[in-house]
């Protein structure tokens, strides 16, 4: 079942059970998806649609910390509940194990020997790691491993 499918399915559920929450996210998911389709010219391949996702789980992660930091519980309440809701529709990511194994291969295909060698580091993992985990923790574990 592609991604549009699963998310009308899941659309029509939350209207019958009256969770607005659910409702207002998800199409807020497919109003993004269908900008994102229109911009390129075509229907999106699963990984695009992947990326489109995760771009809207870091913009309510990114609202988290700016709401947290203005005090403002009740909104990081809803923007916490639509980024569970969110990522629900991504790809299971890898944990920090298998990105600490990936990244100690890196540094060494790299020949990285201290920090200034992170952004080559992270080029190489890029390739390798792109949508199959948060770009953030992966340079988190690669900053820690060259230190």
């Amino acid at each position: 079942m592609s991604l549009e499918e699963e998310l009308g399915e899941d659309l029509h559920q939350a209207v019958r059970a009256r969770d607005t929450i659910r409702r207002d996210t998800i199409r807020q998911l497919r109003a993004a998806l269908h900008n994102e389709a229109i911009a390129r010219g075509r229907n999106l391949a699963p990984e695009e649609s992947s990326a489109v996702v995760r771009r809207l789980v870091n913009q309510h992660k990114d609202s988290i910390a700016e709401f947290t930091k203005a005090s403002r519980g009740e909104l990081v309440a809803k923007e916490e509940a639509e980024l569970a809701i969110l990522a629900s529709y991504l790809p299971q990511e890898l944990g920090p194990e298998e990105i600490s194994v990936a990244a100690r291969a890196a540094i060494r295909s790299v020949g990285a020997t201290g920090r200034q060698d992170t952004g080559k580091v992270m080029r190489e993992l890029s390739g390798q790691l792109r949508g199959k985990a948060d770009m953030r923790l992966v340079h988190a574990i690669v900053q820690e491993l060259l230190a």
